[in-house]
């Protein structure tokens, strides 16, 4: 149903707000992305580093009221909020978890459903448009966030309803890995560094910004190291969903190649983003859980990684 007009519930994720006059300014020395960046019409993917460059959080990063709101995985809230907190004593910012006060929809060619309710939603990736108390976000080509106060939720729905099928989460997700936008989750936090989830390919990092916690690593590794790992998407014939963080094998070495980064069912089998390494990649004999368990195909992503035009954010 990815490839249908449909909307979902994002019941999978929360949102983290970190309010204040210092909002931006707090955030900025602790975020990949640029805060410079947003603006009433724009938003942005990111993460949140260990000192030694390795992701604790991605998410969704838009302006709200007086601060900003970060859409992550739900089990990662509260961990984030204790790191969080413990770098925002001298600022005059507040972070708090308002996963309550928000319901947020997946909308898949929903540019209609979003006109109904006064949304002219432009095409480009991360734009931003707000009417009637809603936000909506385009997120990838025919995909949107719809953020709606709870108070509106069951309204929003029905209106919703009257111009699309509901899908499954599970819908959305496959939607998530077409448009090779990784994601960390309760059991790959610390796993990554933001390159090896192609997130600086998807406008999440900046190389522009300055400091931020884990900054030295993830700027090294764009400018001076060699990835042996990235981001790669993966066909399964199974319908058996692996778990985020299962271990992926090839028969020709000795350990672990990688692991699954996010996977949904798919029409036939079952899609996956999965971290690889790079020369396990281009030998193409891929395998999940053991080096005897079942073979993975490799797809392609829809963009391609350019380092010249990810620095120039």
């Amino acid at each position: 149903m990815a490839d249908s007009a449909f909307f979902s519930t994002l019941s999978h994720e929360g949102v983290l707000a970190v309010r204040g006059p210092d909002a931006s300014k707090f955030l900025q020395g602790q975020l990949t992305c640029n805060l410079n960046y947003l603006s009433d019409a724009k938003a942005t993917l990111g993460a949140r580093c260990t000192q030694k460059g390795r992701m604790q959080s991605s998410f969704r990063i838009l302006l709200e009221g007086d601060g900003c709101l970060l859409a992550m995985a739900s089990e990662l809230i509260e961990p984030q909020l204790a790191d969080l907190k413990k770098y925002a004593v001298f600022s005059k910012s507040k972070l708090t978890d308002e996963s309550a006060a928000w319901v947020r929809f997946g909308l898949q060619s929903g540019d209609e459903a979003l006109s109904s309710l006064g949304l002219d939603l432009p095409q480009d990736t991360d734009s931003v448009v707000r009417a009637n108390d809603l936000i909506a976000i385009r997120v990838s080509p025919a995909r949107a966030e719809l953020w709606v106060r709870s108070e509106h939720a069951a309204d929003t729905r029905s209106r919703l309803a009257a111009h699309l099928p509901e899908g499954s989460l599970n819908d959305w997700l496959l939607g998530q890995i077409q448009a090779g936008i990784g994601q960390v989750v309760g059991s790959t936090r610390e796993a990554f560094i933001p390159q090896m989830i192609n997130l600086q390919a998807v406008g999440g990092v900046s190389f522009k910004k300055g400091c931020y916690t884990g900054q030295e690593i993830v700027a090294r590794m764009q400018y001076l190291g060699k990835l042996k790992r990235r981001l790669y998407r993966l066909t399964l014939a199974s319908d058996a969903l692996p778990e985020p963080g299962t271990a992926l094998f090839s028969p020709v070495h000795g350990s672990s190649v990688g692991e699954v980064v996010i996977a949904a069912n798919a029409p036939s089998g079952i899609e996956l983003l999965a971290v690889l390494q790079a020369d396990a990649a281009e030998d193409g004999n891929i395998h999940l859980g053991t080096p005897e368990g079942l073979p993975l195909q490799l797809g392609a992503l829809p963009y391609e990684l350019d380092s010249k035009l990810e620095t120039q954010r």
